[in-house]
Parts: C-alpha cells; structure tokens; sequence
C-alpha cells in the first residue's frame, strides 16, 4: 500500500502543448505572460484602489474587491504553470500540482460564482429598495456573504480533488488539456464507478443552477423596476452599475459551462483549446476592464492616488516639512 502512495505521488501527467512547434509553443508563452501580466495588474489594481479610497468603502465595492481577488489567484492556478512549460518546452506535471490545480481551480470558480449571485442580490437592493439599503446591506451581512461564499468553494474543491483522485489512474497519463481539469481526468480513469465523482457533480450542478436562478430573479425585479423609472437618467445610471455585472456573470457562466459539460475529445483540438482558454483566461482578465473602463469612482480614485504620488505633490510635501 505504501509503495502504491508513493508511485502514485511521484508519477507525472502529460499536458497537450497548443503546438508541437518549439516556435510556436515559446510564441503562445511570451502571449500568455502578457495576457496573465495585464490580468494580474488589473484585478490587483482594483484591490489597491478599493482598499486605500475612503469612498469606495461600499458593499457594491466590496464584493468587486473579492472578485478581483478571486480572479487574480484563478489565472495564477493554471496560467503560470503553462507559460513555464511553454517556454521550457517542457509538458509535464506532477501529480501533487495536478490535485492543487483542480482543488483550487475548483474551489475559486464556486467562490467566484458565490460571490456573483451575491453581487446580483446587492443590485437588486440598491434598485429595488433603495430606503432599506444601507440596513440591509450593513457591513456585517457583507462580510457573512463573503465569508460563506469562501467556505462552499472550499468545500466543492474538497469534495471535486477527493472524488477524483480516489479513482483508478491506469494506461495513458497524457491529458487532452493545457492544464489538470475534473473531465480530462475521468477520461483517463479505468474506474468503472463513479459514484463519490458523480455524487459531487449532480451537487455542483444543482449548487450552480440555483445560483444562476438567483441570479435570474435579481434582474428580473430589477429590470422591472427599473422600467417603471420616471427619469431616464435614473433608468440609465441604473444600467450602468448593473451592465458589467451581466456581462461578467454571462461570460463565466456560458465559457464554464461549455467547458465542463462538452464531450471529452480522445486528442485536443484547436476548438477545445479556445474553451479552455475562454473559460480559464478570458472572464480573470476582461473583468477588470469591464468594471473600471466606464466607472467614474474608479477614475476619480486612480488620478487621486496618482495625484498623491506624483513628484510635484510630493516636493510640495517636503517642502512643507522642511518649513515646519
């Protein structure tokens, strides 16, 4: 038995390159460094800027800060890991980083989707009862939301890496996928049940549609409401606080859902790679550019801390020290 936990611990996955190229493969490296670069930047800059601005101190704030949180250690699972391989050229994995990435990928895609649903819910309170937002949406009820939404991810990682890991690997160890995912795995699994696996999935699954079906409600009654609007510059001012939220929720949802729920190839194809990265890449790093590019607070923040660190404010600071 100990013997078996050994091998199993020291033995490797092979991921399938974009391209067996050496060119081509330190080509989609450099590409992927830049991509994972502008993500990082983006989503830890929203971060920087939430938590040092005094006005961007509100639950709507709150949660994007966590999202960005989220979305800078996602791309940071996989991305990584394929750059190195790519310009090393080298495409292995051990069976220890194999479990982390499906056990953190895993676990901060179902926080992420927590914390959208609950992201909806506060549009639905600012729009919907706006007297009653600042009892509803009290610090304390913020924080819970955020804190429950950590510890299901955490829970639907466990319970994904365990279900996975504890089937029989045998034969190949080659993965159709640029990185270790629950699918590519079961694919190269001799294990003819799947019970503790297929348990986990039909949770998921129905973790995950109840999640889309509150977020479906929260815009219906917004929508509603927001239709019956006197103002049209209250009707616009209220799409736009919610038009980022739909789009960010609609592209993780459709590329997760694309990714999980195709059919497993034998071999990759360009098209399975296109959905690995949409789903994988694509929401971490267009997240920050669809929540900052048309936000004022965001652009008012960004030129106050600019301002503060600029070389004339700070030589007007010491100047003023050295007169005191």
């Amino acid at each position: 038995m100990a013997a078996t936990a050994n091998h199993t611990v020291g033995m490797e996955f092979y991921l399938t390159p974009f391209s067996e190229a050496q060119e081509l493969q330190l080509a989609h490296g450099l590409l992927f460094l830049l991509i994972y670069l502008l993500a990082l930047v983006g989503n830890l800059l929203i971060i920087v800027l939430v938590t040092m601005d005094q006005c961007l101190h509100t639950p709507m704030y709150f949660f994007l800060k966590n999202l960005s949180l989220l979305d800078a250690c996602l791309v940071s699972v996989t991305v990584p890991n394929f750059i190195v391989s790519s310009l090393c050229h080298r495409s292995t994995i051990s069976f220890p980083g194999c479990v982390s990435q499906v056990l953190l990928v895993t676990q901060f895609a179902g926080t992420e989707l927590s914390i959208l649903t609950a992201m909806s819910y506060d549009r639905y309170v600012a729009i919907c009862h706006p007297l009653h937002y600042n009892v509803i949406m009290n610090r304390g009820f913020c924080v819970r939301m955020v804190a429950v939404s950590w510890f299901l991810g955490g829970i639907f990682g466990v319970l994904y890496s365990v279900g996975t890991f504890s089937l029989s690997l045998c034969g190949s160890r080659k993965l159709p996928q640029f990185f270790c995912d629950v699918p590519s795995l079961l694919k190269i699994s001799c294990s003819k049940s799947h019970v503790t696996i297929d348990v986990t999935v039909v949770m998921g699954v129905t973790f995950g549609l109840s999640c889309v079906v509150s977020i479906g409600f929260s815009y219906v009654y917004i929508f509603k409401t927001v239709t019956r609007m006197p103002s049209s510059q209250g009707r616009s001012r209220a799409f736009s606080t919610c038009t980022p939220h739909l789009i960010v929720v609609t592209t993780f949802i459709v590329t997760g859902v694309t990714a999980y729920l195709k059919p497993v190839p034998e071999s990759a194809n360009p098209v399975d790679f296109l959905v690995s990265v949409l789903y994988s890449v694509m929401p971490p790093s267009l997240n920050p550019v669809i929540y900052s590019l048309r936000n004022k607070d965001f652009k008012a923040s960004l030129w106050k801390i600019l301002w503060k660190l600029s070389p004339q404010k700070l030589l007007t600071q010491f100047s003023a020290c050295k007169c005191d």
